[in-house]
């Protein structure tokens, strides 16, 4: 593979860095969204996106208990603070996985049922606005890196040449991250949608 265009040019190089970063943020985000997201079987990273109320302060789910799958069909979470229990059920009861929560006082049971078609549809289409949703983060990032390139060629710090060449590279790096993201969703569907 060639050494990036916008990475050889002095005006462009933090730029292009900047991007590749904040590029790899959006995909990694979408990876978690991905592993959270449900499929037939219990997973702790089911409960990464669930926030409880730990005195005041929006706190993962995953930093104020040991969170186990004991087997496919549940999950088990076992607050540090018993007293959080309430908080932990509340949370889990408002979140979208629509899960029906029951404690014994000491440990949050979560039976996972197992998912009907029309759920899977469900969590499928929330999959596609997901990827909608990062799709855009990524031409949003473009679009600041193409500005950054037309503003460096006007302040005349690069040639028409190779403002040309970091537009095409520019398009090239998005189009490779939103095919990455698009894999990963196909895997993730066929995961969902298989019985």
């Amino acid at each position: 593979m060639a050494p990036p265009v916008m990475a050889g040019i002095p005006a462009l190089k933090d730029t292009y860095q900047q991007l590749k970063t904040r590029m790899e943020k959006a995909v990694v985000d979408f990876q978690a969204n991905l592993a959270s997201t449900r499929t037939g079987r219990a997973s702790v990273q089911m409960l990464d996106q669930i926030r409880v109320d730990y005195y005041g302060t929006p706190t993962p789910l995953s930093q104020v208990g040991q969170i186990t799958t004991p087997d496919a069909n549940m999950i088990l979470v076992q607050p540090w603070d018993t007293g959080l229990i309430g908080e932990i059920e509340k949370a889990l009861r408002v979140s979208d996985l629509k899960f029906n929560p029951q404690n014994d006082g000491k440990v949050v049971r979560i039976p996972v049922p197992p998912m009907t078609e029309e759920r899977r549809r469900e969590v499928v289409k929330h999959l596609n606005k997901v990827l909608e949703d990062h799709r855009t983060g990524i031409r949003n990032i473009r679009r600041d890196g193409n500005d950054a390139i037309k503003k460096a060629a006007k302040d005349k710090l690069i040639s028409a040449d190779e403002e040309k060449r970091s537009l095409e590279e520019m398009q090239k790096l998005t189009d490779e991250e939103i095919k990455r993201m698009e894999e990963m969703s196909k895997k993730k569907e066929a995961e969902v949608m298989q019985v």
